[in-house]
Order: structure tokens, then sequence, then C-alpha cells
């Protein structure tokens, strides 16, 4: 069913954030991974071969981090766990400097919009960091690829998006780093706003009328 808008103040019913290049640090991008293969001595040109294919089911939802973990590290015996390769992999997001979580708050607090994220995130990693930085507080709603089993930039997704929020793609802000995700949004009419800092951001957001 349809999350319920909330009171308009303008032509906006929904804003929606990235979270990875956005509000944090990416959660398991090529410079997350090389940093956590280094650190447990693995091969990096071997682990990226089989690394492509389960990571993109693992961020659709459709394997467990255990799945993903016995295709691209545990196919043979390690001196280390699965669980302290996971803690390895949780400690890399960090907050992202110059990033929105400022802005999400300010738009949360105003009450006036419906506020989620539309990420590409396997749910371990998705749920870890939403909980250990408090983002989870701000929204009204995930719209993560773990659980849409879908990614962007995939018109897809896009537009399960708006089915989900029930609103034309006009009535929605999105908010990525990536110029590819950003365009395929904007594709669908959403009013797609590509992240390069909180004071641009700022700016954008001021224009139409939500800070």
């Amino acid at each position: 069913m349809p999350a319920p808008a909330k009171s308009l103040p303008g032509p906006f019913d929904v804003i929606l954030f990235d979270v990875g290049g956005v509000l944090l640090t990416n959660g398991w991008d090529h410079i997350e991974r090389a940093f956590v293969l280094d650190q447990f001595g693995l091969d990096h040109a071997e682990f990226e071969t089989r690394h492509a294919v389960p990571y993109d089911l693992w961020e659709r939802g459709a394997i467990s981090a255990e799945e993903y973990l016995a295709a691209t590290v545990f196919y043979e015996p390690r001196g280390f766990t699965p669980q302290e390769f996971i803690a390895a992999m949780k400690v890399q997001s960090k907050l992202l400097p110059d990033n929105a979580l400022g802005i999400l708050g300010e738009v949360c607090a105003s009450g006036n919009w419906l506020v989620g994220v539309l990420n590409n995130e396997s749910r371990l990693l998705h749920e870890y960091r939403l909980e250990q930085f408090e983002i989870g507080t701000y929204l009204d709603l995930q719209l993560s690829s773990c659980y849409l089993g879908l990614r962007k930039p995939e018109a897809a997704i896009y537009r399960r998006a708006l089915d989900i929020v029930g609103v034309p793609g006009e009535r929605v802000v999105f908010i990525d780093d990536r110029k590819v995700n950003t365009e395929a949004a904007a594709a669908v009419e959403m009013h797609a706003i590509q992240f390069v800092g909180e004071e641009r951001l700022r700016g954008d957001l001021k224009e139409l009328g939500i800070l």
C-alpha cells in the first residue's frame, strides 16, 4: 500500500537521499574492499574476479552475507573467520566529509515531506549503517536494493520507488552523488540533484523552497 504523503508546503511530496557518497562513505566499494583485502592478505585480482556476480545478487537481497563470502573469500580455508571479515567490512563505514546528514535532519524536522533513502546496499551493511549512524531515526521509508530486489541505475527501481510512495516523479526530489543515478532518476521525471557537497545541496534545496 502506498505510503501517505505528509502535508505539502510546495511542489514536492517526497525527498529521497542516497546513503553512500551523500551521508556516509560507501559501504563496500572498491576503496573499502581494497583496504580489507590488504588487512587480511588477500589477492585483489582473485577477489575481484569472484566478486562481481555474487555482489550483484547480495545487493539485491538474493543471497546472504554468508553466501557472498563463501563465493569470494571462504572458498578455501582461511586463518580468520567470516565474523572477523564482516567486522572489518563494517569498520569501513564512516561519516562522509562534507556530508548531508545535517540537511537530512533539517528536512526531517520540518515534518513537511515524506523522507527516505533510495540506495544500493546489502542487507547486512544497510541495516548496520542506518543503526550505527542513527540515520534510520530520520526516515519514513527505506527503498534499498536489498529490499526491492532492484539496483540503481536500473529504471525499474525508480519506477518501483514511485509506486511505493504513490506520487508522480515530478513530486519527488532525489539526491545522489553519481551522475548515472541522477540521470536515471530524471528519466522517470524525478527532480534529481547530484550531490557535490553540503553547501551546494543546501543552495539547491533553498531554490526549491525546501530549506
